[in-house]
């Protein structure tokens, strides 16, 4: 991390000088209106923002809170302690925690050397980078998105993403946009967002989601990510050591969707994806998403999208 940026970020504030001469309890009039324990992002956001960036306040004990907002907090230096939603965490060096709105979170204080920022973002921001985060609404994209957005109160995202140096840079990049006022801020941290996302999307195995049940959906989702063309449920459930039965009810009831059908999900976005994006007749694209039947994959394409393959490509 550029040192210049260590250097601002690590500036004790005021606030923090208030608590080293002696205070105990958060400053709650700084974060919280007068009854409650949820922080408020018009507390900390200028009017009509959708995201900034804070230091983490160090020296003190935060107690138990939510936010109305999304938070990601990124650990600069040093290490942070976290309860959420009943899970002991302690946040290191190169490390990213993702809070959703209705997660409840206690904070232990911080020594001067553990250096964090907080990224205050409201869901609405999320939008903006959809388009960079690539092809199709597949099983994997969307769980993330909804994740990430606060869509689905998951409660949080643990990425264990130390020494991973495009997250380093991606970070890194919207810290220097922010602290130097960059011309066009907002178009840059969507952009940079989006791609780190990408990045992200792409480290599911560094992720913990802090729920047993989202995890093994995760590790579902991720599966068919990879092996969409030619995997199996029961190879899957073999990998997870999972009774065959018990997996295929269990993904229904968590997704709301069968194995199949997820499946049918990601090969239909992959193939829509190939179709805009390579000159492979019809015939090969169906082969290569792990359809052998042409009639079949026209009639599940055109149910999904309205209109055949070429009609599509000539669409795109």
């Amino acid at each position: 991390m550029d040192g210049r940026i260590l250097k601002k970020l690590s500036e004790i504030t005021s606030e923090e000088r208030e608590y080293l001469d002696g205070r105990e309890t958060i400053a709650r009039e700084l974060y919280m209106g007068e009854k409650g324990d949820k922080i408020e992002s018009e507390k900390l956001l200028d009017t009509g923002k959708l995201i900034t960036i804070r230091p983490h306040t160090r020296f003190v004990h935060f107690p138990k809170h939510s936010h109305d907002y999304v938070e990601m907090v990124y650990m600069l230096s040093g290490e942070t302690r976290h309860i959420v939603n009943g899970d002991e965490i302690t946040l290191r060096e190169g490390e990213l925690l993702i809070l959703g709105q209705d997660a409840v979170q206690e904070i232990f204080p911080a020594g001067e050397g553990d250096l964090a920022v907080n990224f205050i973002v409201k869901p609405e921001f999320f939008g903006g980078t959809l388009p960079y985060l690539g092809a199709g609404d597949t099983p994997l994209r969307s769980f993330i998105l909804a994740c990430l957005s606060g869509g689905d109160n998951l409660g949080y995202l643990l990425f264990r993403v130390a020494g991973v140096k495009p997250i380093e840079n991606l970070i890194e990049n919207m810290l220097w946009a922010f602290l130097n006022e960059t011309p066009n801020r907002r178009s840059i941290h969507q952009m940079t967002m989006g791609l780190l996302f990408v990045e992200l999307m792409n480290l599911t195995d560094r992720l913990s989601v802090g729920e047993k049940s989202k995890e093994n959906l995760l590790r579902v989702l991720t599966y068919i990510e990879e092996h969409y063309r030619d995997g199996s449920l029961t190879e899957l459930a073999s990998a997870l050591h999972y009774d065959t039965a018990w997996l295929s009810r269990e993904i229904k009831r968590r997704s709301g969707k069968s194995y199949t059908e997820l499946v049918q999900e990601k090969r239909l976005s992959q193939a829509a994806w190939l179709l805009r994006n390579t000159d492979e007749n019809v015939s090969d694209v169906a082969y290569l998403v792990g359809y052998e039947n042409m009639s079949y994959f026209h009639r599940i394409f055109h149910a999904r999208f309205g209109m055949s393959p070429k009609e599509y490509r000539r669409c795109k």
